[in-house]
């Protein structure tokens, strides 16, 4: 396993740590760990995200979608049910737990179950506070901030 350092860009910059420590939380992790169920991440506009898991055998009553501040839980409980007895299971239906770490501002917009498939619409919405802004210089006395066209990053 390879370790990365990254202390040199932690030095010099502010308000980051979130984001070092979910890189380094995600070289530690094995990558059977988040492997089932697959999913899908998809870009579908300008700030637009789409989640796709394949969860067949599940019905959207056994899952669930919690947003939380910055991170995404999606969760699937069986429920217990005395079934045939499997020679052959190839469909998990293994309780899980899938995070996602979500950027600041995205926000869950809504979710559809269709044909085994978990569809999680996210976007990205900016308040207009958190814009970029110009300020203004002045001679002495306070000035007001102007608004700046909002940039995609």
């Amino acid at each position: 396993m390879r370790t990365y350092d990254f202390s040199p860009f932690a030095r010099s910059s502010i308000g980051f740590d979130r984001m070092f420590q979910a890189l380094e939380d995600s070289l530690r992790s094995s990558n059977t760990e988040n492997a089932w169920p697959p999913y899908n991440i998809a870009r579908t506009g300008d700030g637009e995200y789409r989640i796709e898991l394949a969860v067949a055998g599940f019905s959207p009553e056994e899952l669930s979608i919690t947003a939380q501040q910055n991170v995404l839980v999606v969760e699937g409980k069986r429920a217990a049910t005395q079934g045939p007895e499997y020679l052959h299971r190839g469909i998990k239906g293994d309780t899980f737990v899938q995070r996602f770490n979500l950027a600041d501002f995205v926000k869950v917009q809504d979710a559809d179950y269709a044909h085994g498939v978990l569809s999680i619409n996210l976007a990205r919405e900016v308040p207009e506070e958190a814009k970029p802004r110009r300020i203004r210089i002045g001679s002495g006395s306070a000035s007001r901030p102007e608004t700046l066209e909002h940039r995609a990053a």
